[in-house]
């Protein structure tokens, strides 16, 4: 992966981060690393899925998801200013494509929040990204981190899925899918726009895409100002921020092991719903976590590792866990 100024400016075949090149040290959120990154983004989202949960019933699974986008791209595109001149048709594709699969995971994983609990579709989602961290990976060990990851993210279903209703189990499998392409062009599209630009163009292709949907389920129940206010609290919780960080840590980790990250987004999702939701954890469940989290650590270690020989290598690249 490069890193912020790398993907903007190329750098010599032996330079694989920002500091031997003698660019600018990254900003506040970069300092945070890239581990902390995806840490900080995966509490925010979850936080505010519990928070979407509570403003179903005023505004339905679709409009809660428009307001969430529309008012995540007002933010973004207002913040960022990206320019619309001097990007080719490949780049434009790739803004458009990571559009159509953020408005899809959101679209379908809401759905299944409407029919499903939180916490066992947070779980059959990440089944998404778990596939794409074995699809991706090229070190054997990477395979066992998300078997491990896996094994903990059924124990936190809790063995239940057989119960759970088909139609919303379908949803958030779907969304898994559309997950894992987010990863992969959420990476893309990093390494082709400078800061968050492809990001907030994204965000307003989803937007566009998605706002009929919403008006066409809650239509004026969009514009109560109680709606509007849930709503805006939810886009910049599930959207503005951890987006804007996940882009961040894909630009410095590979996919496979990005992806294995999100394993932790189950353990994140019970944890919202004991605080937010008032959903005790049980002893399985607490076990779950640390299988999650254990499998996690190994997989950043493993990282860490393989990046500190390829950076000793003559011929690295900094584009470790490129996709495509």
């Amino acid at each position: 992966m490069t890193t912020p100024d790398t993907a903007a400016t190329p750098q010599p075949a032996t330079s694989v981060t920002p500091a031997a090149a003698g660019a600018p040290r990254p900003g506040p959120l970069g300092s945070l690393g890239p581990v902390g990154l995806v840490l900080a983004g995966g509490i925010s989202v979850q936080f505010g899925g519990a928070l979407a949960v509570t403003l179903m019933p005023r505004a339905g699974a679709l409009g809660v998801v428009a307001l969430r986008l529309l008012v995540a791209a007002v933010v973004l595109l207002l913040v960022c200013r990206p320019r619309l001149r001097g990007h080719s048709r490949t780049d434009w594709g790739t803004v458009v494509v990571f559009g159509v699969a953020m408005a899809a995971m959101n679209g379908l994983f809401y759905q299944a929040l409407d029919r499903i609990p939180l916490g066992p579709a947070v779980t059959l989602e990440v089944l998404g990204p778990l596939a794409l961290s074995v699809l991706a990976s090229r070190r054997a060990i990477n395979i066992v981190w998300a078997a491990l990851a896996l094994a903990g993210v059924f124990l936190l279903g809790g063995g239940n899925f057989d119960i759970l209703d088909p139609t919303g189990a379908a949803f958030a499998l779907g969304a898994g899918a559309m997950w894992a392409a987010y990863i992969v062009f959420s990476a893309r599209t990093g390494r082709r726009f400078p800061q968050a630009d492809g990001l907030a163009l994204a965000m307003g292709v989803g937007a566009v895409l998605f706002l009929p949907l919403g008006i066409a389920e809650s239509g004026t129940k969009l514009l109560d100002p109680v709606t509007l206010g849930l709503g805006a609290a939810v886009a910049l919780l599930s959207s503005v921020l951890p987006y804007t960080l996940e882009l961040l840590a894909l630009r410095r980790l590979p996919a496979s092991t990005f992806a294995i990250l999100m394993s932790l987004e189950p353990a994140i999702a019970a944890t919202a719903g004991f605080l937010i939701l008032d959903q005790a954890l049980t002893a399985p469940e607490a076990a779950a976590i640390a299988l999650v989290i254990a499998a996690s650590m190994g997989a950043v270690r493993t990282q860490v590792g393989g990046g500190r020989k390829k950076t000793a290598a003559p011929e690295g690249t900094g584009l470790e866990g490129r996709e495509g």
